[in-house]
């Protein structure tokens, strides 16, 4: 011993410095250590939670972004198939409305040559109205005159320029 006196050590003083550090440590384990290290387990924790949720959340996301996905593949494949419905239902309006249309043209060029059928008919009845009058007036005239056939000519050809006149005059 006395050979660390020497160097300088004291036994004593280096048993009590020993015994003042283990006091020391175990001050320090109740005091600091355990509060430190339960904070640092909560924390630690807490890391470990907020990592899975994120996880979650992550996973979450990619099946929301899949559905997603797959409803906008579907709505993309619903609206080719309206356009396509729309496509062929215009092409088949169309269609419809040709054939309305050449149904409406043959229907009035039917109208129209029955009307030309029913005046062209007037007409003809009017003009042989016109003439039988004619005849009429000429029998009259050429019975009221002598029969020599210079007047009946001349009777004939004044009553026809007399139905030209009033005829002309009519129209």
């Amino acid at each position: 011993m006395e050979g660390l006196a020497q160097i300088g050590f004291n036994l004593p003083g280096l048993l009590i410095q020993v015994f003042n550090f283990i006091i020391l440590l175990i001050i320090l384990r109740l005091v600091a250590y355990k509060p430190i290290m339960r904070m640092l387990d909560e924390r630690s924790a807490r890391v470990k939670e907020s990592m899975e949720r994120v996880e979650q959340i992550k996973l979450e996301s990619a099946r929301t972004e899949e559905t997603i996905r797959a409803q906008m593949e579907t709505a993309r494949r619903e609206g080719q198939t309206l356009i396509a419905q729309a496509g062929q239902t215009g092409d088949r309006l169309k269609e419809e409305a040709r054939q309305e249309a050449r149904r409406e043209v043959e229907a009035l060029m039917v109208r129209a040559r029955s009307e030309i059928q029913m005046e062209r008919d007037e007409a003809m009845d009017e003009l042989r109205r016109q003439f039988a009058d004619i005849a009429i007036l000429a029998a009259e005239k050429v019975i009221n005159e002598s029969l020599n056939r210079q007047t009946h000519q001349r009777l004939i050809d004044e009553v026809l320029e007399e139905s030209l006149k009033s005829g002309g005059n009519k129209n």
